[in-house]
């Protein structure tokens, strides 16, 4: 497998996240108590899947000289995710079908959006990983611009940071803090094989509540203290 350097230094084998759900490194957080779950950002279709780090870009509403919406794509390295902070707006998209083609030509990772996104069917086409609140045909141009890009952003209650490593799936979005995981994969590995367990006690005869017992369950997500 290949290293992957994240902007702050850590080297992670981003394909060992590769087999987890959102669902077992939501829990992995849980227990690390940090926040991760990115609340009402939904993929597009059902089957998308994306791992990778965040390239983050901010908008504000226009100012008296409208600004640009979607230029920064040309600086987006291949293989990050575009992380799009709108502040929740459901009125109007900063994300459509130029961009869908020019980001899955290019090679990078997908695209996550606290706002809404439309020509969904250009994601369809392109088989392009799209996580947003929601979809809606109105442009954001002379609405919207980009005040700020690689700096902090929002995803609902969720901050993310440039390198922050972002996971998606049928489920939705979570972020883990860049530095933080091999912590996370850790205790998600370590869940999902006492889970397991348990799974095969029951095929096995175990009533569900002996090997959820046995096998300490209801401590699996308790946070640390």
């Amino acid at each position: 497998m290949r290293n992957e350097k994240t902007s702050g230094g850590t080297d992670l084998h981003l394909s060992d996240f590769a087999d987890l759900s959102t669902a077992e490194i939501s829990d992995a957080l849980d227990v690390l108590r940090l926040p991760g779950g990115a609340l009402g950002i939904c993929p597009v279709r059902d089957g998308l899947r994306l791992i990778a780090r965040a390239f983050t870009v901010r908008y504000v509403p226009t100012d008296v000289i409208p600004g640009t919406v979607g230029d920064y794509v040309d600086d987006v390295p291949p293989g990050c995710v575009v992380v799009l902070d709108n502040a929740g707006r459901m009125d109007c998209t900063v994300w459509g079908n130029i961009l869908t083609e020019v980001a899955s030509s290019r090679g990078i990772a997908g695209t996550v959006i606290n706002g809404v996104c439309r020509d969904v069917a250009a994601s369809l086409q392109f088989n392009y990983p799209l996580f947003s609140r929601g979809r809606f045909m109105r442009t954001g141009k002379d609405r919207v611009q980009v005040e700020e890009v690689g700096g902090p952003v929002s995803l609902g209650d969720v901050r993310v940071r440039p390198g922050d490593l972002l996971v998606g799936d049928d489920d939705g979005i979570v972020v883990v803090p860049v530095g933080r995981e091999a912590e996370v994969l850790e205790i998600a590995m370590r869940t999902r094989e006492a889970e397991n367990r348990i799974v095969t006690a029951v095929r096995s005869g175990a009533k569900l509540d002996e090997a959820r017992r046995r096998h300490g369950y209801h401590q699996l997500q308790r946070a640390r203290t």
